[in-house]
């Protein structure tokens, strides 16, 4: 029986396609890819650590397009929904897909086929409802700034959307639940953290002028961002710190999936 092992990569995109890279190449009998500080479970397999790598990642990006176009959208949408054990049923999909002659040789009726085409289209549906339902506010400093907390990590598949509309307007587009944000400067979109210590602590020694259920932290943080200069809450070394250590998210490699 051949020895199996577990894959830790680093959570992002691109370093979930450098681990498909590395178990073709070395021909690795996969038992499961977890985020690297996952409690990794399997008691019977080995444990081998995936440094991302880019241009492994382009290549099965690459690969996987150009075998179909309709199964790397599918892949990419369906890790951005953090579905549990996503890895594994993607890299499983991708098998079936590197062994069918044909893209439309897929077997439809697969769990694991309809399981990644479920999740897209969940994806997609998420993306176009967060695209219709965003709601600006204007900060001091004339940034449109909205907040979303999206079940999908659907950051990545926005961003298109608000530079076509709001192509010589800066805005911000942050993402409670995860802790990140896209803000686009009028030319390029950056990947940014928001210091939000001080709001928290203005929650935590609230009024006692206002009643619990109208000192919502939502409300709290609206009016707080409103009236603030938002760039000066911008923290970018924070999260290239996060990204080293792999809590961060990769726009890397998406306009061909949007």
């Amino acid at each position: 029986m051949r020895h199996s092992t577990t894959l830790i990569y680093d959570g992002t995109f691109n370093g979930f396609l450098t681990a498909v890279f590395v178990a073709f190449e070395e021909k690795i009998n996969v038992s499961d890819i977890q985020k690297n500080g996952q409690n990794q479970n399997g008691l019977f397999s080995d444990t081998k650590t995936i440094f991302t790598n880019v241009e492994k990642a382009k290549r099965v990006w690459n690969t996987i397009r150009n075998k179909s176009h309709n199964a790397i959208t599918n892949i990419y949408f369906s890790f951005l929904s953090e579905s549990e054990g996503i890895e594994l049923i993607l890299y499983t999909y991708i098998q079936k897909l590197m062994d069918s002659k044909a893209s439309t040789n897929l077997n439809y009726s697969d769990g694991i086929v309809q399981r990644v085409n479920q999740l897209a289209s969940s994806v997609g549906r998420e993306k176009q409802r967060t695209e219709s339902l965003v709601d600006f506010q204007i900060t001091k400093d004339d940034v449109r700034f909205a907040m979303v907390e999206p079940d999908a990590n659907i950051l990545p598949l926005i961003s298109k959307h608000f530079r076509s509309i709001y192509t010589n307007q800066s805005w911000l587009i942050y993402d409670l639940k995860r802790g990140y944000g896209i803000y686009y400067n009028q030319n390029q979109v950056e990947l940014i953290s928001l210091n939000l210590q001080e709001v928290r602590l203005t929650k935590t020694f609230k009024s006692d002028a206002f009643l619990n259920d109208e000192y919502d932290y939502q409300t709290l943080l609206n009016d707080y961002i409103k009236n603030t200069k938002i760039k000066a809450l911008i923290n970018r070394k924070l999260f290239s710190e996060s990204v080293s250590k792999g809590k961060g998210r990769s726009l890397t490699m998406t306009k061909e999936a949007v």
